[in-house]
């Protein structure tokens, strides 16, 4: 990509959170630990569903992948934001911005896609469990998975592409801690309203679309539950399906407040505790949303505890 053609910026500023030194210390130490947490939290995920055989079911193996998503996910922002908290320049190469909007963006779109897959394996599993296990068995689970990794990835090279052409020539100044398509354009010399106006169609598609047909399979799902005679049954079912709604809800509900319109006059403090949310609280949440409320994953997790501390004693 030609991207310094008709740029004379080189680099961009992310202000992150700006505040004294001493606050800018106390947040490094508090999204550090918080960053180390995920990467656990979503690490003993993947480990327990690779390393405990009762768990190679499509149910898990997409929770596997999703964790493992999360983990690449927070990679994206929250390492360059950590060593903002401690640099006096705070910037970012204008190759490097653009590489951190595309890889922050894929994986996201990436969620978007697994989230309505996870609710499609419940789908089936509750309304259709007779065939489940020959519609969802585990070779048609990873091909899934593959495609929706692969279609993320392919969605925003485009929109990128010409947003680098546009002309940055000054000031180079991002009120935010990632590169955001928002402050983005509003740094451009000219308006862009063909940009704005794809990006926010774009982003109606990849949020809208997946969301409807989550809420299509659990209303499926809902009705299919209350037709269970038994209550213990009915229960079983909505512990099934509750860790993942209140995934969807806390992804969703984020991102939908930011991404429908990239530049429609959001300000720059709740762009960044928003977008906080979604890329870095929730990844901390979710292993602890579906690890507690799921009994064969803490049994996995018990037993990798328990063969750690064993190989330590020795």
């Amino acid at each position: 990509m030609n991207m310094s053609g008709v740029s004379t910026v080189t680099e961009f500023i992310l202000l992150s959170f700006p505040c004294s030194r001493e606050v800018q210390v106390l947040l490094f130490m508090l999204f550090f630990v918080s960053y180390i947490l995920t990467l656990m939290g979503n690490g003993a995920i993947v480990c327990a569903v690779k390393l405990d055989r009762r768990l190679h079911t499509p149910m898990y193996i997409l929770l596997a992948n999703f964790s493992l998503l999360e983990i690449c996910y927070i990679n994206t922002t929250v390492p360059n934001m950590l060593k903002n908290f401690l640099s006096e320049t705070k910037a970012i190469s204008f190759m490097a911005c653009f590489l951190q909007f595309y890889f922050f963006f894929s994986m996201g779109i990436t969620e978007t896609l697994l989230l309505p897959l996870m609710a499609f394996d419940r789908y089936l599993a509750i309304c259709q469990p007779l065939h489940y296990p020959i519609i969802m068995n585990n070779h048609l689970c990873m091909n899934l998975v593959a495609l929706c990794w692969v279609t993320a990835f392919l969605c925003y090279p485009i929109p990128i592409y010409f947003i680098t052409q546009l002309p940055f020539c000054g000031p180079n100044t991002i009120d935010h801690f990632v590169c955001d398509p928002g402050p983005l354009l509003a740094l451009s010399c000219v308006p862009a309203p063909g940009i704005e106006l794809s990006c926010s169609i774009l982003n109606s598609l990849i949020i809208f679309i997946p969301f409807f047909f989550i809420l299509g399979s659990y209303t499926l799902v809902l009705r299919a539950v209350f037709c269970v005679p038994s209550a213990a049954g009915r229960r079983k079912a909505f512990s099934t399906c509750g860790s993942h709604l209140a995934v969807v809800s806390l992804f969703y509900g984020s991102i939908m407040v930011m991404y429908i319109s990239p530049t429609s006059g959001n300000p720059g403090g709740i762009q960044k505790i928003v977008t906080l949310f979604y890329s870095s609280v929730t990844p901390l949440i979710n292993p602890l949303i579906y690890s507690l409320r799921n009994k064969d994953m803490k049994a996995a997790l018990r037993k990798i505890h328990m063969c750690t501390e064993i190989s330590q004693s020795k």
